[in-house]
């Protein structure tokens, strides 16, 4: 009997898409500057580099944006400029410190759990921990998705746009619903 060879299997790309072509990439480049400068002339206060806090602004934040209006660069400046707006009246020392959010923090419910298969930084999250807050209220509900988007956007290597999130809803019951707070995080 002779043995069978088995075939290499192929590596899964780090996004699972095709790599655009050579000039896709430079159109890119190009609205990505266009974009920079059209938000820097419609609001001068706007400062570009890494975000930190002096909340300037990533390029591949730019990108992000660029990409989510198929590189419309009139729409994307539009939505940029309310993220901006949002980001500075709702984060204005460009970072939520775990001080900002203790009684959210105290519920252990979301945690860093390492690296996926193809990079991303993976969350969990678990609902039945949730419950009503009754000190800090909607607001510090509302901070705590930032501060965990923010730490998991944070621990995203370069070149990397992707994270993952695990909801674990196992034990979710009456207790943990929580309506205006769920409806807050969705105005976010």
């Amino acid at each position: 009997m002779e043995k069978e060879k088995a075939e290499p299997v192929p590596e899964a790309e780090n996004d699972n898409t095709p790599c655009p072509p050579a000039e896709e990439k430079e159109e890119e480049k190009i609205k990505v500057r266009l974009l920079r400068t059209v938000v820097e002339n419609q609001d001068p206060s706007c400062k570009f580099g890494i975000m930190d806090q002096n909340n300037l602004v990533e390029m591949r934040t730019i990108r992000r944006f660029l990409r989510a209006r198929d590189l419309d660069v009139d729409k994307a400046a539009s939505m940029l400029l309310k993220y901006l707006k949002w980001r500075q009246t709702f984060v204005p020392n460009g970072q939520i410190s775990p001080s900002d959010v203790p009684n959210e923090i105290a519920q252990n419910k979301m945690f860093a759990q390492g690296f996926d298969k193809q990079g991303r930084p993976i969350s969990v999250t678990l609902g039945a921990r949730h419950f009503i807050n009754k000190k800090g209220g909607v607001h510090e509900f509302k901070r705590f998705i930032v501060f965990g988007l923010d730490k998991l956007c944070a621990r995203t290597p370069a070149g990397q746009e992707k994270f993952v999130i695990i909801g674990d809803l196992q034990g979710w019951g009456y207790a943990n619903i929580d309506i205006r707070a769920y409806m807050g995080a969705l105005s976010i």
